[in-house]
């Protein structure tokens, strides 16, 4: 029984990331958009992994982030070896490659993939800053899978909506993916969740950034967004 509510509230949050990612795009404007090459390259590599561990036994033991061996290389090829079975390489190709489609179209390709390597390096640095590592990790990938920098990159879909949008819906959807991250956090011990905030966090800081850079004159990059979510969002904003 808990296994099923851990995965049950572990998919509702991603469900609730992904909406919140259209939201802020459009749904009716998917059609429309540019190929996500960002979100293409990190599904290749990922699809990749997959077939490098069918092909090789070994993968694993050589490319996972157990930290009882050696290898700089392991914190990033990790990512890319999945361990939750066909059903969890499937989510998890599934989930990453959506939620980079829509990370590009919101903050750019090269934020995105910037974000993506956050989501692999920050949760462990944030372990050791407040003392997490004797306790459960708020890294969910058990030293392989690329759930964790998902969910951390899918986290900043949701900062995006939120400060973009006045539309009281969108506003809880956007604000109920941290809310719900520590409450899986603090019931579960469910890595997802905490990664998840650690994500939002980062999107809201880059938000700000943005919006202190176009005040202060200097150009911002371009995000992947055309018209009919922008026209959208300020349709939105002026409720």
């Amino acid at each position: 029984m808990d296994g099923l509510l851990f995965n049950a509230t572990t998919a509702a949050l991603m469900v609730m990331m992904i909406n919140s990612g259209l939201g802020a795009v459009g749904r009716d404007s998917l059609r429309g958009r540019p190929v996500p090459w960002v979100a293409v390259g990190l599904t290749v590599v990922a699809v990749a992994g997959v077939i490098l561990q069918l092909c090789w036994a070994g993968a694993m033991a050589a490319l996972d982030n157990d930290p009882t061996r050696t290898g700089w290389w392991r914190v990033f090829t990790s990512v890319f070896m999945q361990n939750g079975g066909v059903a969890g390489a499937a989510w998890n190709i599934a989930t990453l490659a959506f939620v980079a489609a829509l990370a590009q179209w919101l903050w750019g390709g090269p934020l995105t993939a910037l974000l993506f390597v956050a989501g692999i390096l920050l949760p462990e640095q944030i372990d050791a800053l407040f003392g997490l590592g004797g306790g459960p990790s708020t890294d969910p990938r058990n030293f392989a899978g690329s759930s964790g920098a998902t969910y951390f990159l899918g986290a900043t879909l949701a900062a995006f909506l939120l400060t973009r949008t006045r539309a009281r819906k969108e506003q809880a959807l956007a604000a109920g993916v941290p809310a719900l991250g520590l409450l899986m956090w603090f019931a579960q011990d469910n890595g997802h969740g905490l990664v998840a905030v650690y994500g939002f966090v980062l999107g809201t800081l880059i938000w700000a950034a943005l919006r202190w850079t176009s005040h202060s004159g200097v150009q911002q990059p371009a995000a992947e967004t055309r018209s009919p979510s922008a026209h959208r969002l300020k349709r939105s904003s002026a409720k």
